[in-house]
């Protein structure tokens, strides 16, 4: 199953990005405002330079069995932006994706950090500081995070052979790689 391997196979690259983006002082409830501006920064400067790339990637193949109309994230964390009185910058490098396959894989990395953000914004949402918040884009599918999560992982593993599995390799790491070094 290529979400097995994708999950084994970007390991390192996940916890990077938890690192960078200070993930444990969430739990420990040290979290500020700052560090959620850098990270919802970030995470808008990914989704400014893949989502329409991966989504026109997809749509043809993939646009109703995914349900992409449903998955569009980055209007979502535009509100945040606005919110937090963050410039929309451009990034400072650019992002291309090859193939479908490689499309996949940079969304099986937005996915999982919706899957993540979920639980970030329950913990922030309990976390001083965080009272008036709006989690737009971490609370995007809100009770529906598990079943969107379980649809998108069943449809790349019934759709993705496994002669493809480093080409949606490929897509999940160009996308990490541009999310630890945007800035």
């Amino acid at each position: 199953m290529v979400s097995e391997y994708l999950k084994q196979n970007t390991a390192d690259y996940h916890d990077a990005a938890e690192k960078l983006f200070n993930s444990e002082k969430i739990f420990n409830k040290t979290f500020t405002l700052e560090d959620y501006k850098k990270i919802i920064h970030t995470n808008y400067l990914m989704l400014l330079h893949s989502e329409d790339k991966i989504f026109s990637s997809l749509a043809d193949k993939f646009g109703e069995k995914l349900q992409l109309d449903e998955r569009k994230k980055l209007s979502l964390i535009e509100k945040d932006l606005k919110s937090l009185s963050l410039d929309n910058k451009a990034a400072s490098h650019d992002l291309e994706f090859d193939n479908e396959h490689e499309a996949l894989g940079a969304m099986y990395v937005i996915e999982g950090s919706t899957l993540g953000g979920n639980v970030i914004a329950k913990q922030l949402s309990k976390t001083e500081g965080f009272d008036g918040i709006t989690f737009n884009f971490f609370g995007c599918y809100q009770e529906n995070t598990g079943p969107m999560w379980k649809n998108f992982k069943e449809i790349l593993d019934t759709e993705v052979a496994e002669e493809n599995y480093n080409k949606v390799l490929s897509g999940a790491k160009k996308l990490y790689t541009f999310l630890l070094n945007v800035n």
